[in-house]
């Protein structure tokens, strides 16, 4: 394998020698005979010989007739069933039968790279205050969103603590902007070229930030960053589920655990450069004082433009990486919509190919299966179709079967608030804590700056395990999804309050840790136990619309800690622990629990 690889390369099945396998004589996956002897009614794959009279008839799971009936079994509750739909579905059984490999595991790592950089860029906005000359107050390097410039922004450009939080405004705006332009556009221009532009885009205006020469202009910035990076999460998420067999759908809450080390890589460089690089936080800014007075300058305040630009620097290495280093097959769902079957299942060879499995998958049975494509009008989709698809999720008639039922109807009200009230939740605590807190403590001396970033370097590393821990407590017997999130959630709303009780740095820490580590627990929860409890016709507009809520809420966020801070320097922690609890109260309620149990 050559080491840079043409990434828009067009496959064909001549390319993967070896890996073709008659479909009577594939071993398929245990996971698709269990579903198959559940829904039709053999065991082991194979008929049950039926009772005299009965005119029933199942097929084996080693027949092209039972993978028709399998097919058939699927799209009953799937709202679609054209060619297209009929192929995508067959598609999948493959993808399932070659089950988790190599390919995977590395598309993992990539896709994590889209994690770890919404992370970091958001950490890179929230910082612990080191200013004694306004606030006269410790650093909180313990918090969980230590940033890299809003302290530094203030000390450089001179707008107030309470205007410098509208930064973080700006960047959410392009967080919402990027999660609904790229959903859409990964439809339209193919899962593999928006893959690479988000981080691409990520990269290029995250260099581009650190040459910011006045706040209004950063501010512009930080907003395209976060178009960026608003993508990665939809398109990463969707396109490592379209190439994951069914089996291993658990790693997509395992994704969760990039968050923590995205959060170890922030402040590590933020330690590093900050501390060595940064303004006398006794200075104000030169466009507010007069020519002659020591004040702090571009020149004497370059620390949060090596980290900001170290960040952004990183963040087009790992494009490089994604673009250069590692082939992405483009998604087969994608190919299929625009026609493109012969490549489709070239990529289904690829993926067997790279995880030295074998697969049965060929035009014909896809065309046995969904019709030949000359024959057949339904067998891809137009763009306007495609888009039609996307907003017909955002409908009356796809929100309504939502509420279908009582038990239903309860649970979608309830995800939805639980999204919200974190989504709030979430930054008010971490983007902002420091600022806070520190109007309480006048009389206190300064904590050394690079306290503050080994502080927050514990706190980030301590969260690491949360999420690999919730991977395994899903599962357990009476605990559960809803065991797990609701324990976690309740942890966390505590430890926002105990945090307030004071203000001593190593208490802090130890607060700040903890609070890391239950949060990751519910965020990686959150993240897989949402689509499951939605049925699949309407899976896309549950969780689209529970991201939608999330976005609008952390859009929100900044406005809350401006106003309600300035009342109260410690309301907008008491209203993020409130936010947990209610949550949590929420998650009790919930009707339905997921573990063990196929999504309906």
């Amino acid at each position: 394998m050559p080491v840079f690889m043409n990434p828009f390369h067009k496959h064909d099945v001549s390319e993967f020698e070896g890996v073709l396998i008659p479909f009577g004589d594939a071993d398929r996956h245990h996971a698709v005979i269990a579903a198959h002897d559940e829904k039709l009614g053999t065991k082991d794959g194979k008929p049950v010989e039926a009772e005299e009279g009965d005119a029933s008839a199942t097929y084996s799971a080693y027949s092209i007739e039972g993978l028709r009936e399998e097919i058939d079994a699927d799209l009953a509750a799937s709202g679609h069933d054209t060619a297209y739909d009929r192929k995508s579905k067959v598609i999948n059984k493959a993808i399932q039968d070659i089950g988790m490999g190599p390919y995977q595991w590395k598309l993992f790592c990539l896709c994590g790279f889209g994690w770890l950089a919404d992370k970091y860029v958001n950490d890179a906005l929230s910082s612990p205050w080191k200013s004694s000359a306004n606030l006269g107050s410790p650093a909180f390097g313990s918090n969980q969103g230590v940033a890299l410039t809003l302290p530094s922004l203030t000390l450089e450009f001179g707008p107030s603590t309470t205007q410098v939080r509208y930064t973080t405004c700006a960047l959410f705006v392009g967080l919402c902007i990027g999660a609904s332009f790229w959903g859409i556009a990964s439809d339209v221009i193919g899962r593999r070229l928006a893959f690479n532009a988000t981080l691409f885009l990520a990269g290029v205006f995250g260099l581009a930030a650190g040459g910011g020469n006045s706040w209004i202009g950063t501010c512009g910035l930080f907003a395209a960053l976060g178009v960026g990076v608003g993508g990665n999460l939809p398109v990463d998420g969707a396109l490592f589920l379209e190439f994951l067999p069914f089996a291993s759908g658990s790693l997509l809450t395992m994704l969760s655990v990039w968050w923590p080390v995205g959060q170890l890589i922030a402040s590590l460089i933020a330690w590093g450069f900050i501390p060595k690089y940064g303004c006398d936080n006794t200075l104000t800014s030169c466009y507010l004082t007069e020519p002659g007075v020591p004040c702090c300058s571009k020149a004497d305040n370059m620390g949060w433009r090596y980290s900001v630009i170290t960040l952004g620097a990183l963040t087009f290495l790992m494009f490089v990486c994604r673009f250069f280093f590692f082939h992405l097959y483009e998604s087969p769902k994608y190919l299929l919509s625009k026609g493109r079957q012969a490549e489709a299942v070239a990529t289904v060879h690829g993926i067997a190919w790279s995880n030295s499995r074998k697969t049965w998958l060929t035009e014909e049975i896809l065309n046995e299966i969904g019709g030949v494509p000359d024959a057949v009008s339904d067998a891809k989709l137009s763009t306007g179709e495609i888009i039609k698809r996307q907003l017909e999720n955002f409908s009356t008639q796809r929100i309504g079967p939502l509420f279908g039922t009582k038990k239903l109807g309860t649970m979608t009200a309830l995800i939805w608030f639980c999204w919200a009230t974190i989504g709030m939740g979430y930054p008010l605590f971490n983007a902002f804590l420091p600022q806070y807190l520190s109007s309480s403590q006048k009389d206190s001396a300064p904590t050394p700056t690079n306290i503050v970033y080994r502080n927050y370097a514990i706190t980030s590393i301590v969260g690491v395990p949360g999420s690999i821990i919730a991977c395994y407590t899903v599962d357990v017997k009476y605990i559960g999804r809803k065991g797990t999130i609701a324990f976690a959630t309740v942890i966390t709303g505590i430890l926002l309050f105990l945090f307030t009780i004071s203000t001593n740095p190593n208490f802090q820490t130890a607060m700040s840790s903890l609070e890391a580590f239950f949060q990751n627990i519910m965020y990686g929860v959150l993240y897989a136990y949402t689509p499951e409890v939605f049925p699949a016709p309407n899976r896309g507009t549950g969780t689209g619309i529970a991201s939608f809520f999330n976005r609008v809420a952390g859009l929100c966020a900044p406005i809350v800690a401006v106003n309600a801070g300035s009342v109260n320097p410690n309301a907008p922690i008491y209203a993020s622990g409130a936010l947990m609890l209610a949550a949590f109260i929420a998650m009790c309620c919930f009707p339905i629990e997921t573990r063990g149990k196929q999504s309906l």
